[in-house]
């Protein structure tokens, strides 16, 4: 496992691949290609930027593959290059596209309610559908929007939030509410821009929700900001944290608070969050953190 976690530690120039022992600072280490479920990858750079990119995929082009049925406990979304070697969504997925655009990860798509979720414990982190003593969970009703994951991110357990009352990460990848309107697939790799940031806490554990739209939607133009979501998408940042605090209400389980003053916090405070999650996994990759049952690989 070390090993793996340290090949993945590289610098890419020109058609060679050297080994480093921390990772780079990239700008934009790829591009998406237009084209289902294709994701094609640049030749990394070192430039001066705070956010980390990891990444020694040198094979273009990164494919989905399904194994299983959905809505069995076997099912998975894996994560392949062209050659058939399996990879991670949450690991070997670049972040960073520069300019304020990420890579979001769909783990859910709009209005379904099945609860899939990158399996950050198993090898290369298929997406699976998440269980509770044996059995698939599933939401209580549709979620409303495309759900998933920023790639490269991770929530500290051992880190406390001063600005959050004190709540610790919940050792998982930043979650990210996207609001654009296509129903998206999942494991379908897209590039959104953050729009705000929601401080759901969940007994207890901080539960980031970067609340961002796909730059392909037709109204992406028109959002750089929280209050261009209430303008352009009025009423959708209230039913967002409406919808995260209530939803486990039905299994008798008591409502999710929210921190910040139970209001969405602005798009700079969101690329803080980003920064600093994307700093903790850098930490977590470089084992500098223990690992506990997370997989590196």
């Amino acid at each position: 496992m070390a090993a793996a976690a340290t090949a993945r530690i590289v610098s890419v120039a020109g058609s060679s691949t050297v080994a480093s022992s921390s990772c780079l600072l990239l700008k934009a280490p790829f591009a998406l290609k237009h084209g289902r479920n294709a994701l094609s990858f640049n030749n990394g750079r070192r430039l001066s930027k705070r956010l980390f990119s990891c990444n020694a995929i040198y094979n273009p082009q990164v494919q989905i593959k399904h194994e299983g049925q959905p809505e069995t406990l076997d099912y998975r979304v894996f994560f392949e290059d062209t050659s058939g070697k399996k990879i991670s969504p949450w690991h070997d997925i670049p972040l960073h596209l520069g300019d304020g655009v990420f890579n979001f990860i769909v783990e859910i798509s709009k209005e379904s309610s099945a609860k899939m979720e990158v399996a950050t414990d198993e090898p290369y982190t298929p997406i699976k559908q998440d269980t509770k003593k044996g059995k698939l969970r599933y939401y209580p009703y549709n979620i409303n929007w495309n759900y998933g994951l920023l790639p490269q991110t991770w929530e500290d357990p051992s880190l406390a939030n001063s600005e959050v009352d004190g709540a610790f990460g919940d050792n998982d990848p930043v979650d990210v509410v996207e609001i654009g309107e296509t129903r998206r697939k999942i494991g379908e790799i897209l590039k959104v821009k953050p729009l705000a940031a929601l401080a759901m806490i969940d007994e207890g554990e901080l539960d980031w929700k970067i609340v961002a739209i796909s730059l392909d939607d037709p109204r992406a133009s028109l959002v750089n900001d929280v209050d261009d979501v209430e303008k352009h998408f009025p009423g959708t940042l209230t039913a967002i944290r409406d919808w995260f605090r209530d939803y486990k209400i039905p299994d008798g389980k008591p409502a999710n608070k929210f921190g910040l003053g139970n209001k969405a916090a602005t798009k700079e405070y969101a690329l803080k969050v980003i920064t600093e999650t994307n700093e903790s996994w850098a930490k977590l990759v470089k084992r500098s953190i223990p690992a506990g049952e997370l997989s590196l690989a």
